[in-house]
């Protein structure tokens, strides 16, 4: 009888699972009742608990921002209309960390949905050009890699791209972030559609490789078709699934690799998060006792991808090249540690729990991180990295990145090379950050709970960490498929040793 009983709850539950998902529609119209019940619970959220809100936007903007979306919603929207309203309002509040997500039925809609048609070309923007970086449509010969885009249907690339500018949150008035969020593979052609909607032909406008302003038209990428199409000319041959392990150690490859020529006692480490999981604190002791015992006496770090992570790990590789105590920053705070929509906040039980025990209130009302605020971080003595140090940086540099570049950048052997950094100088609005799940239409938005200042002192200008050689982006180099930042560290390592360094380039 249990068994029977055991096998009639699953069934239900299986059926249950299959049904919610069979009805889920991706072009359900949600009613102006439920979508302004929601942008309510989201206003007042970010009222009551954001530290930053008002950090670079002032009140009377912000307040007309948020009136200005709650006048969106008087007819039914879709979820993702609904969430472009929500996004263009929270780019205002000029914060990295805050940021609107898909439903999770959406999300795994997302997922499993066969896409009919994609944007074909990636570009590459910076200032008042736009450059193919990739075109899906691999037949294209004329708007190859490298290629400058001046229109789009008829619009100026640059009025597209201030457009587009209007749904990307950044820390402060960043635009290196945003143009490199747009330049991030498949990221301009979906923002593009989202804005502009969907065309079927889109008329190209570039110049090409004589200076000529020519013009073309493009069709979408149909991933079916096309997938189809190239497996009928090139038959792949079957390859070994990895093992667990294997496919463990490629992951963490992935994230973190160190790469020594022992000859030119040179070496590069390849850095893209600070994440837990990838194990980094372990990587960063076997590394730098690798760059010890070859006696390596010049270092590339490169975190242009890095997004960030976790502060204990920043700190911990920070350690292994600073050459005088730190702080990670002068003030750490909550503004609030009840909500009352608290329910929709995700973890919001532990959230205040760690407060409680790892904050206190001060006379300003906020909830202060103690330890942060006053601990003073020692460099490490075993295996310290005591050579010169050259850190790759960009838009991508984000978050706990840019507290790792910034703690270094006054430092004399080393030398930040790139470009700024997408993360605050100043601070940022981060530590926790949970999601929050709207009731009626389930979108999700992230609202970090503490602001940190790195610098009380350091000018508020709202950009990131400025490097010290400027490396950036050129036509030319992205037609070659040049690693411009690379090549600028090498030219100054060569510079300085005067050998040959080409074993590093790739």
């Amino acid at each position: 009888m249990r068994r029977l009983l055991i096998f009639v709850l699953a069934l239900e539950f299986l059926v249950g699972c299959g049904s919610s998902r069979s009805s889920f529609s991706a072009s359900r119209k949600y009613s102006p009742a439920i979508l302004q019940k929601d942008y309510s619970i989201y206003q007042q959220l970010l009222e009551e608990a954001h530290p930053s809100l008002y950090w670079y936007t002032s009140k009377d903007s912000m307040d007309r921002y948020f009136e200005w979306g709650r006048e969106q919603l008087k007819d039914s929207l879709t979820e993702p209309d609904f969430r472009k309203v929500l996004s263009f309002v929270t780019a205002k509040i000029d914060c990295g960390h805050t940021s609107i997500r898909a439903s999770k039925k959406y999300t795994r809609y997302l997922d499993t949905a066969r896409i009919a048609r994609l944007f074909p070309l990636s570009l590459k923007l910076w200032d008042d050009t736009a450059v193919v970086a990739a075109n899906l449509n691999r037949r294209d010969s004329m708007l190859r890699r490298g290629t400058v885009v001046t229109k789009i249907n008829g619009l100026p690339v640059t009025k597209i791209v201030d457009s587009l500018f209007n749904f990307i949150g950044t820390d402060g008035y960043n635009t290196t972030h945003k143009y490199q969020t747009l330049s991030n593979r498949g990221y301009f052609g979906a923002l593009y559609t989202s804005v502009y909607g969907f065309y079927f032909n889109n008329t190209i406008e570039y110049i090409d490789t004589t200076g000529q302003l020519k013009t073309t038209i493009i069709r979408p990428f149909f991933p079916g078709p096309d997938t189809v199409t190239r497996g009928s000319v090139i038959t792949m041959p079957r390859v070994p699934q990895p093992s667990r392990k294997e496919r463990k150690n490629l992951q963490r490859n992935s994230v973190r690799l160190l790469k020594v020529d022992s000859v030119s006692h040179v070496a590069m480490m390849d850095l893209n998060s600070f994440g837990k999981g990838f194990g980094l604190k372990g990587f960063f002791r076997r590394s730098f006792r690798t760059l010890r015992r070859n006696k390596v006496d010049h270092l590339i770090i490169d975190v242009r991808g890095n997004g960030g992570g976790s502060v204990t790990n920043s700190t911990l590789i920070t350690r292994f090249l600073a050459d005088q105590p730190f702080k990670v920053g002068d003030s750490l705070y909550a503004v609030a540690k009840k909500k009352k929509y608290s329910r929709y906040v995700q973890n919001d039980f532990l959230n205040r729990l760690f407060m409680t025990f790892f904050t206190k209130k001060k006379s300003d009302g906020y909830y202060h991180f103690h330890y942060f605020e006053h601990h003073y971080f020692k460099p490490r003595k075993q295996n310290h990295f005591d050579g010169k140090t050259y850190i790759l940086t960009g838009g991508n540099s984000f978050s706990a990145t840019t507290l790792f570049a910034g703690a270094l950048l006054k430092q004399k052997n080393i030398t930040v090379v790139g470009e700024e950094t997408g993360g605050g100088a100043y601070g940022n609005s981060a530590w926790l950050i949970p999601d929050v799940t709207l009731p009626g239409t389930r979108v999700r938005f992230r609202l970090p709970l503490f602001r940190l200042v790195i610098d009380k002192n350091a000018p508020k200008t709202g950009r990131g960490v400025q490097p010290e050689e400027f490396s950036g982006p050129s036509s030319e180099a992205i037609r070659r498929g040049a690693d411009y930042k690379v090549e600028k560290a090498l030219e100054l390592i060569k510079k300085d040793k005067d050998v040959d360094l080409g074993g590093l380039r790739n």
